[in-house]
């Protein structure tokens, strides 16, 4: 009898990205445990995602104490770290996600120029 291949979690997120709307956004959110940066980085995005994205975004939050691979997958290299998968461009933001015109740029929902 075969041995069906586990999936990982990168698999799944790809599989499930191409089912996705295009207008969907899928964010990965790596934190390191819950110090006070990191609740307050998924606090941030979590608000930014709900009046911005309301119905339209998908959060992964993964701590990279617990889930070592996938930092290593993904090349965290500070912590937290937020990587927008979809829509693409893929795009990587670095911090506790406090500058919400930085954000809203770095995902093309506000212009550069506003």
């Amino acid at each position: 009898m075969k041995r069906k291949r586990e999936k990982t979690s990168t698999e799944e997120l790809t599989k499930a990205a191409a089912r996705q709307d295009p207008a969907t956004y899928v964010f990965r959110l790596y934190v390191a445990g819950m110090t006070p940066k990191s609740t307050q980085a998924i606090a941030n995005i979590r608000k930014l995602c709900k009046k911005h994205l309301a119905g339209r975004y998908k959060l992964e939050v993964i701590d990279i104490y617990q889930q070592p691979k996938l930092t290593k997958e993904e090349q965290i290299i500070a912590s937290p770290t937020l990587i927008k998968k979809l829509p693409l461009p893929l795009r990587r933001f670095i911090g506790d996600m406090s500058d919400t015109d930085k954000f809203l740029v770095g995902i093309d929902l506000k212009p550069k120029n506003s």
